[in-house]
């Protein structure tokens, strides 16, 4: 029996998936599956998996009925004590597998370890930018406010998911981040504080689609229906945070007004919020577009990435 099942949903994802898997094949940690769902994909995907020498991927045909269903017949599927979660156009460093496990086996209590992320583009070119997450311990009051896990950095015992459910194909949104608070709610977490993913930002990624995500509002109030009333005052945070999030969204959208909108909707709902960080880069964000416009901000956004990347190679040196 392997050690970790690693489920990789895919719908018409030939574009990066190979590369995406070859990130898998290629872990210092080798005691694994992967379990490629193919959620109703018109591409060459069965062909090409026919085509794949390696024993360990498995390819399992279902109809198209989304992201969460697909990780739900995976999970149905997985023989491994860990489940690992990666998306099919994301990427994993050679040693992130072996660190998890690590982490797990020495800590018996963890049920979930994720890590930092890296940013990268459609190409794979880095943007020089890690998004760090500190959801770890007793994460629940963390995670109500915010998700700062990304899906493909996820590794969590599968007793944990036999215990907590699978993720809730009802909802069209967020279903990660329902799944990580439902898990917070009983089991501490653990962080691995490297970028061992990397996320690929490109035209498809329904991230992206922040008038999609919007909808998403209504997760907020699932996750807050069986909290305790002492938790209840994170709620108006969640909701800032939200829209500091959706407004992000609409930059990556050049649509600066609704960008405005969702910032004026962000600190309306956490005051606090105005002196972030997060919001005070948005803010420059949103006044480069309105002075240089849409492509003018993408050639300062070039130049930031560029500095960012010049700044990681000297570091890592």
């Amino acid at each position: 029996m392997p050690k970790v099942s690693v489920i990789v949903p895919a719908y018409n994802a030939m574009t990066y998936l190979p590369e995406t898997l070859k990130s898998v094949l290629q872990q210092t940690f080798t005691d694994f599956e992967v379990l490629i769902i193919d959620d109703g994909s018109t591409d060459n995907i069965v062909q090409w998996a026919g085509e794949l020498v390696d024993s360990r991927v498995k390819l399992i045909v279902q109809q198209n009925r989304g992201a969460s269903v697909a990780r739900n017949t995976g999970i149905s599927q997985a023989q491994g004590e860990y489940i690992a979660f990666l998306d099919a156009d994301d990427l994993w460093e050679p040693t992130k597998l072996e660190k998890q496990v690590h982490c797990l086996e020495d800590n018996p209590e963890i049920g979930l370890v994720h890590t930092n992320m890296l940013l990268i583009d459609w190409q794979g070119k880095s943007s020089g930018r890690v998004m760090k997450s500190h959801a770890e311990g007793d994460a629940l009051k963390q995670l109500l406010k915010q998700n700062t896990i990304v899906t493909s950095s996820v590794i969590v015992r599968n007793d944990c998911l036999k215990t907590v459910g699978e993720f809730d194909r009802n909802l069209r949104y967020s279903q990660d981040w329902d799944m990580w608070v439902r898990i917070a709610a009983r089991y501490p977490l653990a962080v691995i504080k490297e970028p061992l993913v990397s996320y690929r930002q490109h035209l498809n990624n329904a991230t992206k689609n922040w008038q999609m995500l919007e909808q998403g509002f209504g997760m907020i109030e699932k996750l807050f229906q069986s909290v305790s009333q002492e938790l209840m005052y994170l709620k108006n945070r969640s909701y800032g945070y939200a829209s500091i999030f959706l407004a992000w969204k609409a930059i990556q959208n050049s649509d600066r007004q609704q960008a405005i909108y969702f910032r004026t909707q962000a600190i309306a709902h956490y005051p606090r919020l105005r002196y972030s960080g997060e919001c005070i880069r948005l803010s420059v964000a949103i006044a480069i577009m309105q002075c240089l416009g849409a492509d003018g901000f993408s050639r300062v956004l070039g130049l930031i990435y560029a500095v960012r990347r010049q700044i990681r190679s000297i570091i890592a040196q």
